[in-house]
Parts: structure tokens; sequence; C-alpha cells
């Protein structure tokens, strides 16, 4: 309920900018390119250890991933193609963010760990999974929206804390953040799991 109501003041701040985009006619598939962009753009500011930096501007930048689903509704625009479009590039995005991270914990510094780089591996391929279980899922017929951690909760995480504190107190929030990452993209790949034997039989 807390995470809804976060949700509903969010879809009303980013409104105006909405509207300034429907007005001047820009497509949703546009937003969801300059979205995956500017996820890329993080993630290259992870590889670099500019922890913080790209913790600001992923949290800046990502209401563009809201955006074009808001500008498709508002237009009537919103199709089979746009969907398929943003799930495909959303896949991108947390491919360039983990994987930044992933880059950052292999390179020669007091923060090298190859422990660290699997671990955002796994967090990686749990993202992966968790969204392709929804997909295969619902072409089956089924409802899979469960979970503990979907994407807009699992952008959030990777922008909030990096933000306000990086690679502070030797990383050890940062390490946390993807720790939690992994767990929890993979608790949720099992919920789906659980959910999809429950529905179909």
């Amino acid at each position: 309920m807390i995470w809804q109501t976060i949700v509903r003041g969010y879809l009303r701040l980013i409104g105006p900018v909405a509207d300034w985009l429907v007005a001047r006619g820009v497509r949703p598939n546009t937003i969801t390119v300059i979205g995956t962009v500017c996820c890329g753009a993080a993630g290259v500011l992870f590889a670099l250890g500019q922890i913080r930096a790209g913790g600001w501007f992923l949290g800046l930048t990502a209401l563009w991933d809201v955006l074009d689903g808001t500008v498709a509704r508002r237009t009537g625009t919103a199709s089979t193609f746009g969907a398929f479009f943003d799930s495909t590039l959303d896949r991108v995005a947390d491919g360039a963010l983990l994987g930044g991270l992933a880059v950052f914990f292999a390179q020669p510094g007091p923060l090298r760990s190859p422990a660290m780089v699997a671990l955002c591996i796994a967090a990686l391929v749990g993202a992966q999974v968790t969204s392709y279980t929804r997909a295969r899922g619902e072409a089956l017929g089924a409802d899979l929206k469960t979970g503990w951690l979907q994407r807009p909760e699992r952008i959030t995480i990777l922008a909030a804390p990096q933000a306000f504190f990086g690679a502070d107190f030797d990383g050890w929030v940062l390490q946390a953040v993807v720790l939690l990452l992994a767990i929890t993209s993979w608790v949720t790949v099992w919920q789906r799991m659980a959910e999809m034997r429950r529905q179909v039989t």
C-alpha cells in the first residue's frame, strides 16, 4: 500500500512533463529509447566508479521509464509492438546498470571483489528471469504480477542508496544493495514459479 501511494504521487508529479511531451508530439517509442540511453549512461558512471553520480543520474532520469507508457495512453498510441519494444529495451537497461556495477567490482582498487562480480551477475540473471517468467506465464494464460521485486522497485534500489552513499563506508551500502537485488530477484522468480504452478494445477 505504501509503494502504491508513492507510485500514484510520482505519476501525478510527472503529469505536467507528460502533457508537455504530448503537446509536442513526442512518440512513446522515442521516450523508451531515451530512457534506455539514460540507463546506459548511468551504467557507464557505475563502471567508472562514479557511484554517487550514477545513482543521482539514474534517479533523476528514471521518469523516462514511466513517461513512455503515460504518453502512449494519453495519445491513444499504445500498441502491442510498443509494449514489446519497451520490455525489450528494459532488459537492455537492466544489463547496462548491473553490468556497470560488475565492471566496477572487477576493476583494480579497494573494492575489487570477484565475489561481488558474481553477485552482480546473479542479480542480472535473476532480473532477466524475473521478467521472462512473467512474459512466458502471460503467454500461457497466467497472471504473474506477483513477487517482491519488479522493475520499478529494482530501479529505485539501484538509484536511491547510491545517490546518497555512493561507495562510502568502504562500499558496504553498495554491496548490500547488490546482495539485496540478487536475493530478491531470485525469490521473485520462485514466487512466480509457485504462482504459475498454482494457477495451472
